[in-house]
């Protein structure tokens, strides 16, 4: 029998509709546990999730056998329903159609988790790495 050894990491970063700033302390942490279990069920592994109100960023480990497509729609979906559902009830609360999706090389890893675990120190700060805050095509000047 063959096992096969991949270490793939993949670093999302979406933002809330218009850029809205819905993800407030009250909702954040449980917004970002939501984010952990789907990420459990569909066996990827969170290592990190983090953001601002406007947007989040998640870097995991996930298997060949699932599309970066996939994974995006489904922590989208499932989180935009519970906070439309549960957490921010008689408000609408959107997702932007859009993502960034960015593959992390195992020496990045680290760098990305320190980032996104200090969203807000790095924003307050405008210490910035604009390549890793890029939701859409929109954010960069090309595309691979």
């Amino acid at each position: 029998m063959y096992n096969n050894l991949t270490q793939l990491y993949l670093h999302l970063v979406w933002a809330t509709w218009d850029r809205v700033p819905l993800i407030t302390p009250q909702v954040e942490s449980q917004l970002y546990a939501a984010i952990a279990a789907k990420s459990n069920e569909l066996k990827c592994l969170p290592l990190a999730i983090g953001g601002m109100p406007d947007h989040v960023h998640v870097l995991i480990c996930f298997q060949a056998t699932i599309t970066v497509a996939v994974i995006a729609k489904n922590l989208k979906g499932s989180t935009s329903h519970l906070m439309n559902h549960v957490l921010m009830t008689g408000m609408e609360f959107r997702w932007q159609g859009s993502y960034g999706a960015f593959t992390v090389s195992k020496n990045g890893v680290e760098r990305v988790i320190a980032y996104i675990r200090a969203q807000k120190t790095h924003h307050a700060a405008q210490q910035l790495i604009n390549e890793l805050e890029c939701c859409t095509d929109d954010d960069v000047t090309h595309i691979c």
